[in-house]
């Protein structure tokens, strides 16, 4: 993260939100002239920060968080997969598909890496069954159809049985081990009807 990179933030959140820097700062209780452009490298060369105080300020004050103003900073946009219930995992015989049919059923959420947003989906966590791995309100942004090894986090749905959440213990060209954080399961590959990896954790 650059010096550049947290005005840039700042200068966004001001122009998503009709206000310029100006604006945005009176709005949050400070001088007028706290974002300036002149205050932002002085005469003397010293790059100036803007102070955790204002930018939490701010952020108050057009109603946004932190995760939203990081965006900014990073330059990265949002995107929207489909969110489903952990309940919903139990009678799907295919991942579901990347768009949710209403606002409801979406998830949006900066991805911290480059991902084939059309084979993810989201999994809200129903309840602390898996605690302390995953916990009531967890949201699991998961990928199907990628490579998986050992040591992934996975969701895999055998066939005439609910998806299991787990982490893949060994794999072969046939099998794969799951530990599904109460019990080990072996699978025979011909027997999943879907497998997918989760990438993190969005809560």
């Amino acid at each position: 993260m650059q010096h550049g990179d947290i005005w840039r933030g700042i200068d966004l959140l001001a122009k998503h939100h009709g206000l310029s820097t100006s604006g945005l700062a009176k709005l949050a209780g400070l001088d007028a002239t706290a974002f300036n452009k002149s205050k932002r490298l002085p005469k003397d060369g010293r790059p100036r920060w803007p102070s955790t105080e204002s930018i939490s300020r701010i952020l108050t004050a057009v109603g946004a968080d932190f995760e939203s103003f990081a965006m900014l900073v990073s330059g990265r946009n949002a995107v929207a997969v489909s969110l489903i219930q952990q309940s919903d995992l139990e009678n799907m015989s295919s991942p579901p598909g990347s768009h949710g049919a209403d606002a409801q059923s979406v998830q949006s959420f900066t991805p911290p890496c480059m991902i084939d947003i059309e084979r993810c989906f989201a999994v809200e966590i129903g309840d602390d069954e898996l605690s302390p791995v995953y916990t009531n309100g967890d949201r699991l942004i998961a990928s199907y159809g990628t490579d998986l090894q050992a040591g992934d986090r996975v969701i895999v749905k055998p066939q005439d049985h609910a998806a299991l959440i787990g982490a893949l213990r060994t794999i072969s060209a046939d099998q794969l081990e799951i530990d599904t954080y109460s019990n080990r399961q072996l699978f025979d590959r011909a027997a999943l009807e879907w497998t997918a990896r989760i990438l993190w954790i969005s809560q």
